[in-house]
């Protein structure tokens, strides 16, 4: 068993204390992962006003969101503009790569791709995109190999525009298997690595699931004959979240499970991989819509 291990991060605080902790965990137990990070202003705070929409407001009950986060993240750039990460944080970006960890585009604005993704014309889409790019690339000395929308908020017109970036892989959606998205009749050539396993604030508070047991019910989702892919959070399990996520990583050891970054994943010729459509809906635990794969649709090779 395998899990392809992606880490999404969203936040100055984020990137500045759980990106470190994060490496430094992986590095004890000799895994890669993909760091999607978001590099422009951390502008977060701005998402309170959703706890207008009753799903959201108990999301962050639940998941008791104030003491999980801090509140420096559930303010940020709401009075004050928000500070521009990957201008502050460039070393820690930086030591991340050169840890050998796979480095891709989250956000340029996470807020303003997560509020606005509907409204945005595909050349907004490709600025969006091409800053945070830019901005990775001349952190790193190299270009980003991968892509992952904030919030799985994807559309087919984004499919389309991030052709032109020709990343590894894209890992905008959620569903199973490793597959090429079609979009109008089209076969793109940039394979898409979804993901399978539940996120942390999504199992939180439902279903009996507790701090105490989250690792074993995450395990449970684990799929023995597929392909598994789990998504973890710098703010969360590289933060109040990380002696749990440390422990969860001992538990699937035991199990024979192993890790790997999603890019080792990928087939020698990515043509042969499935086709498939990427719709919009919803799943338990989130908060309005995202990207799903279509899994009943395979269009003839």
């Amino acid at each position: 068993m395998k899990i392809a291990l992606r880490v999404d991060v969203d936040t100055f605080r984020g990137t500045r204390d759980g990106v470190p902790n994060l490496c430094r965990v992986l590095d004890r137990h000799g895994i890669r992962a993909a760091f999607f990070f978001s590099v422009g202003p951390d502008n977060m705070g701005r998402h309170i006003w959703r706890l207008l929409k009753p799903a959201f407001l108990w999301k962050m009950m639940r998941t008791k969101a104030a003491s999980l986060y801090g509140l420096d993240i559930l303010l940020m750039g709401t009075m004050w503009p928000g500070p521009r990460i990957g201008a502050r944080l460039a070393d820690t970006i930086r030591a991340c790569a050169a840890a050998g960890h796979e480095i891709g585009v989250h956000a340029w604005d996470h807020h303003a791709w997560q509020a606005h993704v509907d409204q945005m014309s595909p050349e907004a889409v490709y600025e969006h995109i091409k800053r945070a790019y830019d901005e990775l690339e001349r952190i790193t000395g190299k270009p980003p190999v991968c892509s992952a929308v904030p919030g799985w908020k994807c559309v087919e017109s984004t499919l389309l525009v991030k052709e032109r970036f020709h990343f590894r892989y894209n890992s905008d959606c959620r569903g199973t298997g490793i597959f090429l998205p079609v979009v109008d009749g089209q076969v793109l050539a940039t394979p898409q690595i979804p993901l399978n396993m539940p996120t942390y604030d999504e199992m939180l508070g439902k279903n009996g699931v507790t701090n105490e047991n989250y690792n074993e019910r995450l395990l449970e989702t684990v799929d023995e004959d597929a392909f598994n892919m789990l998504t973890i959070h710098a703010e969360a399990e590289g933060g109040a979240c990380l002696k749990m996520f440390e422990e969860f990583l001992d538990m699937a050891k035991a199990r024979g499970i192993s890790f790997a970054a999603p890019g080792d994943l990928l087939p020698a010729a990515p043509a042969v991989l499935p086709r498939a459509a990427i719709v919009k809906g919803e799943i338990p635990g989130r908060e309005g819509w995202l990207a799903l794969k279509q899994e009943s649709h395979t269009p003839e090779r």
